[in-house]
């Protein structure tokens, strides 16, 4: 997608670590119509694919996720980090790493929002090692929903993500490849 991928080039950063930073556009604040855009993308790539959810985590997930939804006309689910006092007791949980946060957590899903009848698209902003979508496909596996697809916005083809959804025979689209990062500069595929 030639638009994000100059929005990447214009007002991305690169951190140290040679961590790609979106936070002006896609992830803190956020850029409504480039998200109109990625949503009518997301949409154009699964037209075929029978969607009956759209399945991310939070928190940078649900914003592109809502946008995205109204093209395809289902409703959201996002998997919580964090439990509160009103959380549901009866999910479906996983285990996840954060690559930029260099920590564990788990991750939820009630068990009312997912069920075997549901055909699900995994929507997330980035695929690097591919832990996040792991888990959300492990919590898809235990509420035995079909997995139609995952739409990933950026993907960092230098790490293992692709190679393991690529195993599972899982139809992905990533609509920015990035095949590497070096001295503060984005190449992409």
């Amino acid at each position: 997608m030639e638009l994000l991928k100059k929005r990447i080039l214009t007002d991305g950063t690169i951190s140290e670590g040679n961590i790609l930073r979106v936070d002006s556009f896609l992830n803190h604040q956020i850029d409504v119509k480039l998200l109109n855009e990625i949503g009518k993308e997301l949409q154009r790539r699964f037209q075929n694919e029978t969607i009956t959810k759209i399945l991310t985590i939070e928190v940078s997930g649900i914003a592109i996720a809502s946008i995205a939804a109204q093209y395809f006309d289902v409703p959201v689910v996002f998997a919580k980090k964090h439990q509160g006092i009103n959380s549901d007791p009866d999910s479906y949980e996983s285990h996840v790493f954060s690559y930029t946060k260099k920590q564990p957590y788990s991750i939820k899903v009630s068990k009312k929002f997912l069920s075997k009848d549901d055909k699900i698209l995994i929507i997330d902003d980035f695929l690097a090692s591919g832990s996040a979508v792991s888990g959300l496909l492990d919590i898809l596996e235990q509420s035995e929903a079909t997995v139609s697809g995952v739409g990933i916005i950026i993907e960092k083809n230098f790490q293992e993500g692709r190679q393991l959804l690529e195993s599972k025979n899982i139809h992905l689209e990533s609509l920015a490849i990035i095949d590497s990062i070096s001295d503060g500069t984005v190449n992409f595929a």
